[in-house]
């Protein structure tokens, strides 16, 4: 079983910054990829980045140039820079997960969200 630890969230200002961490524990024998989601009220939940074990990274549109996500494999850590803060980042962000659990000789793949942390942009 894959545990999925967030921290980080909370209440800034416009144009301010704020980092998130993702730290993913238990049988993992590697991981594939990590993403960073998010969920506004009555909203669907959309992707914010992404970023493979390879180190190749992926954004939405809306928060290319402000956000940046980099992981360290050896922590099976994720992190999410976020700056120049709007109002319309506001939302629950969640951390997945994808990967192999177990080991070389019994692996099964996996998929395992976090518990989300509330981001708040506002005066």
């Amino acid at each position: 079983q894959v545990r999925l630890v967030e921290s980080g969230g909370g209440l800034v200002q416009p144009g301010g910054s704020l980092s998130l961490s993702c730290a993913a524990s238990g049988s993992i024998f590697s991981i594939n990829a990590m993403r960073w989601y998010r969920q506004a009220s009555e909203k669907q939940r959309e992707l914010v980045a992404a970023i493979t074990s390879g180190g190749s990274t992926n954004y939405a549109d809306s928060v290319k140039g402000r956000f940046t996500i980099s992981s360290d494999n050896a922590k099976n850590a994720a992190y999410l820079q976020m700056n120049s803060l709007k109002p319309e980042d506001t939302a629950v962000y969640y951390c997945y997960v994808q990967g192999w659990s177990g080991s070389a000789t019994s692996a099964s793949s996996f998929g395992s969200w976090g518990q989300g942390t509330q981001v708040t942009v506002s005066s």
